[in-house]
């Protein structure tokens, strides 16, 4: 089948996780914590990096093996990863690092490089987005060098670059693939309050309201106590959350504090209040731990199959069945069971839906 050759806008801690990953399932044969061990016909140790953009000068010059365990990243180490020969390349910093975020970033004296010549001279299929929340230029700027590299593109970020018509037929006059937005983790927050709501729908529960509150200790809430910078995370979570129900009801979902000894820890609150069979209360109080990086590099790595397989066929434009089985705000929301159902008929050769 070949390579999926990779390239990575952001060297944080879900590139850490990915990288990490990759050679985790390569060297194993346990395929333990992996939702699909293979996909039309691609495993996750088909994943190549070719390629690599950050602006920290602990990680910019450095081989990708050494930067994805360079401060301020701070996921668990699971898997040592060998020399890549993929060096860092200083990328733009337009608003990628936010007021939080520069207290803890120094940035590279290196010179910028270009981008979409250095995603062609690596021979790049894809790139994945992977620079932190609120960067609206920034994201904006790698799906441009994207569409001018002629490489396909995956936003993991919630800047809704695959759920916009003008960039939906910007990538398929390019005869390329897009899929995003905002990566959903295998089992966390949102997917998790997704299910919980189309259970209660579906069971005749009538939800009156809910929210869903997350806490964590690395760069990523760091940069989002920025409050300006979260407007697009907030819409994304809750439009995900909110196109399970047939009826609109009050609902807050959102990051909510940094707690620096939490690390790469996330811990998620689910409360919901409804009425069953005769107007009878309901409510449901719920807590979810989970190490975030890993938990949507199980879901990345699918993505990153996804659109090969698009690619391997000739596909351009959006893909709704990737987008909406590994994204939060894709073109199409689907419930759960739907999304992956079509993701699956897709990777098996059936049209994307």
């Amino acid at each position: 089948m070949g390579k999926i050759r990779v390239a990575i806008a952001g060297v944080g801690n879900c590139a850490s996780a990915l990288v990490q990953g990759v050679y985790y399932y390569r060297e194993s044969e346990d395929s333990v914590g992996l939702a699909h061990p293979e996909v039309g016909g691609y495993g996750p140790g088909d994943i190549e990096f070719v390629a690599a953009f950050d602006v920290n000068k602990r990680k910019v010059g450095k081989d990708l093996c050494e930067a994805i365990f360079e401060k301020p990243n701070n996921t668990i180490r699971f898997q040592e990863v060998p020399k890549t020969g993929v060096t860092v390349r200083r990328g733009p910093v337009l608003d990628g690092v936010g007021r939080y975020l520069k207290e803890v970033i120094e940035f590279s004296g290196e010179k910028e490089v270009d981008v979409a010549e250095e995603l062609k001279s690596s021979k790049a299929d894809i790139l994945v987005n992977y620079l932190p929340v609120g960067s609206e230029n920034g994201s904006r700027f790698y799906a441009k060098s994207a569409i001018e590299a002629g490489v396909a593109f995956v936003n993991a970020m919630p800047t809704f670059i695959a759920s916009s018509a003008e960039w939906q037929t910007r990538f398929a006059e390019k005869g390329l693939p897009i899929a995003g937005d905002d990566v959903m983790s295998q089992l966390g927050a949102t997917v998790l309050h997704k299910t919980l709501i189309k259970l209660l729908v579906d069971r005749g529960v009538k939800v009156d309201e809910s929210y869903q509150l997350n806490i964590g200790g690395d760069t990523d809430f760091l940069n989002m106590l920025e409050q300006q910078r979260l407007v697009s995370k907030r819409e994304s979570k809750t439009s995900a959350v909110r196109a399970m129900s047939p009826y609109e009801m009050p609902l807050r979902i959102g990051p909510s504090d940094y707690v620096p000894f939490l690390e790469n820890e996330k811990i998620c609150y689910i409360w919901v209040k409804g009425r069953y069979f005769g107007g009878a209360p309901l409510s449901i109080d719920l807590k979810l731990s989970v190490i975030d990086s890993p938990n949507s590099a199980g879901v990345i790595i699918d993505a990153l199959r996804g659109v090969k397989i698009a690619l391997d066929r000739g596909i351009s434009g959006p893909l709704i069945s990737v987008s909406a089985y590994c994204f939060k705000h894709p073109p199409v929301q689907m419930p759960y069971e739907e999304a992956k159902t079509k993701f699956l008929e897709f990777a098996r050769g059936e049209r994307d839906r």
